[in-house]
């Protein structure tokens, strides 16, 4: 057994803090959680697969904060469950394809989010048209027209980038 699956505390060193930071960085544009970031950097640049409870004491983390963030990784396919050698212990390791990477950040993450804006322009359209006032609502519609045209066009194009990314 490790020092870390024993329960010492190990500090990152630096060069796993700039990289477990270039992908904080990262996901912080995403909108995604901190936690998010700083688990699949460790696990990015870790060169053995590491447990929950490894994850918790490198990054110095919660323990509800690494599963959940395990939890979205491995919704989006970033990260895989390995064989940890006979303990009981579930490990991980990153996927590190960026076509994998990129396809379950399109399928988990935007294609919802299109979904979604679809039916609150359905919505917002029917509020629109109850207003009286006809210069309002012509513009109204006309922005939300425009909105719905940038949907569709992104609604196009994804599966386009997922077939280019061989998802």
């Amino acid at each position: 057994m490790d020092e870390l699956t024993q329960g010492n505390h190990h500090e990152l060193d630096p060069l796993e803090r700039q990289v477990v930071s270039v992908f904080v960085d990262g996901v912080r544009v995403l909108g995604l959680p901190r936690s998010i970031g700083e688990i699949y950097g460790l696990l990015f640049i870790s060169e053995s697969s590491l447990s929950l409870d490894d994850l918790v004491l490198r990054l110095g983390i919660s323990k509800g904060s690494a599963s959940q963030g395990l939890r979205m990784l491995k919704s989006l396919g970033a990260v895989r469950e390995v064989d940890g050698g006979g303990d009981r212990r579930t490990y991980y390791e990153p996927a590190i394809e960026l076509k994998r990477l990129a396809g379950g950040f399109i399928r988990e993450q935007v294609r919802p989010h299109l979904e979604s804006g679809k039916h609150k322009i359905n919505v917002l359209t029917a509020t629109a048209n109850d207003i009286e006032d006809p210069a309002r609502r012509k513009f109204l519609n006309e922005r939300l027209e425009r909105l719905e045209t940038w949907i569709t066009s992104s609604g196009r194009i994804l599966p386009v980038l997922q077939k280019i990314l061989g998802q």
